[in-house]
């Protein structure tokens, strides 16, 4: 049976976006009828879809959807989640890590949901720092824990590529809320998510 790759596009957009990346790289000074290139603006357009597809999404109504009861009052961290974006300002990828952490208050939420959250705001046009408040407030506004935080590590391709063009550097924004607050139970979210525990 022939391989098929089961994906879902905007016919119109996908249309205007290909005849767009069509020209940007004929003016560029490339053949788009040379075989390489042939279905390049194609893909390009579906590329650029899936990676602003959380555009599209509600990450309020995702959380809503796995709340569950519960008096558990201790810190939940889920940390290294990998991220991937695109920076607003050069539409160039920035990519690296978030580090989540809450303190329930009533309610917690499914683990997996905390990526999801990521995922949702990563696959819109960002800058970290933005990226970081998004993650913070939608958990802290939807769960309304004792205390969240967020940190994000991340590298990003403006800089490595282009500009200073400095390849090692990582930039790490962080927010805190309530209990988070408070230098104590800062101080542990950062040693363990600085920890391996294995």
């Amino acid at each position: 049976m022939p391989y098929k790759k089961l994906e879902e596009y905007n016919i119109e957009v996908t249309k205007e976006v290909k005849d767009r990346y069509k020209t940007i790289i004929e003016e560029l000074g490339e053949d788009t009828t040379r075989e390489g290139l042939l279905k390049t603006p194609e893909r390009a357009a579906k590329a650029m879809q899936f990676l602003t597809q959380g555009y599209e999404m509600d990450p309020a109504a995702i959380l809503k959807g796995a709340m569950f009861a519960e008096d558990y009052d201790d810190m939940v961290i889920v940390k290294d989640i990998e991220l991937y974006s695109l920076c607003e300002h050069h539409i160039l990828p920035f990519f690296g890590k978030a580090h989540i952490a809450y303190i329930p208050n009533g309610h917690i939420v499914g683990l997996s949901k905390l990526p999801r959250i990521v995922d949702v705001f990563s696959r819109r046009l960002q800058v970290q720092e933005r990226l970081t408040h998004d993650i913070l407030e939608c958990i802290n506004n939807t769960l309304k824990p004792k205390g969240v935080a967020v940190v994000i590590e991340a590298s990003h391709m403006c800089m490595m590529m282009r500009g200073v063009q400095k390849q090692n550097s990582v930039t790490t924004t962080s927010g805190f809320r309530g209990a988070f607050e408070k230098i104590e139970t800062r101080t542990e979210f950062l040693k363990l998510i600085s920890s391996s525990l294995s």
